[in-house]
């Protein structure tokens, strides 16, 4: 090969390199519409000798910048052939101080969750989903309960014996589900360029839908405003 058809092949592999390792982001927050309210309390009248007497319900956790933690958010349209890694990790909620922690985990299609108690007292894991099989069982402390969902869907978790306790299982059929922390932050790479509808889910403040599109680089911002209902 000569310099000149050398000199050709090496710019047409430099033209190539661009379009191969082409990706944007999307980098969110989620946040309150309005003044947050002041933090619900339940009263406890059930084992108060290790729950003590009030919870805070925490089905709305908001930071002083109107940021809202446990929102779930997913792209509608996922990049083609989004899979799951071979070893996506086996989530746990904890029962732990009459609470569940975390409140929201989000598990694949088919995949695990381990259930705990780390609380020196009964409790129990109850479930009615949709397109998942029921379950309701008695825990009692340092048991593990393995439960499996095979269908996407979010599945509320309550506890009969300690009725101020929720935590919620996002079943996910790709990767691209995100829960957001005490900041509302959330984020997705590695995206092809193009448009993209989110949804966005909070157990006080039902599902909205957003639409955005990503550059060939670089981040595409958005904040998602949520109301009560």
């Amino acid at each position: 090969m000569n310099r000149a058809t050398m000199a050709r092949a090496g710019t047409l592999l430099l033209l190539a390199l661009p379009a191969l390792c082409v990706a944007g982001a999307i980098n969110g927050k989620v946040v309150l519409s309005g003044t947050p309210p002041s933090p619900r309390k339940v009263d406890v009248t059930i084992d108060q000798y290790a729950c003590g007497t009030a919870k805070e319900a925490d089905d709305l956790i908001v930071s002083p910048r109107r940021e809202v933690a446990n929102a779930v958010v997913w792209i509608e349209n996922p990049p083609a052939g989004a899979k799951w890694p071979a070893e996506a990790g086996k989530p746990t909620i904890d029962q732990r101080g009459c609470a569940f922690v975390p409140r929201v985990v989000v598990v694949p299609e088919g995949g695990t969750v381990d259930f705990l108690n780390n609380d020196r007292l009964l409790h129990n894991i109850h479930a009615t989903p949709k397109l998942n099989v029921a379950f309701n069982r008695t825990q009692p402390k340092d048991r593990t309960v393995p439960v499996t969902f095979q269908k996407a869907e979010i599945v509320r978790i309550d506890c009969d014996l300690h009725s101020w306790m929720r935590a919620w299982v996002v079943v996910a059929d790709h990767p691209f589900y995100r829960v957001t922390q005490a900041d509302g932050a959330f984020a997705f790479d590695n995206l092809p360029p193009g448009k993209y509808r989110l949804q966005i889910w909070h157990e006080r403040m039902g599902s909205v839908a957003k639409e955005i599109s990503v550059p060939d680089t670089g981040s595409a911002p958005l904040t998602v405003e949520l109301k009560l209902q």
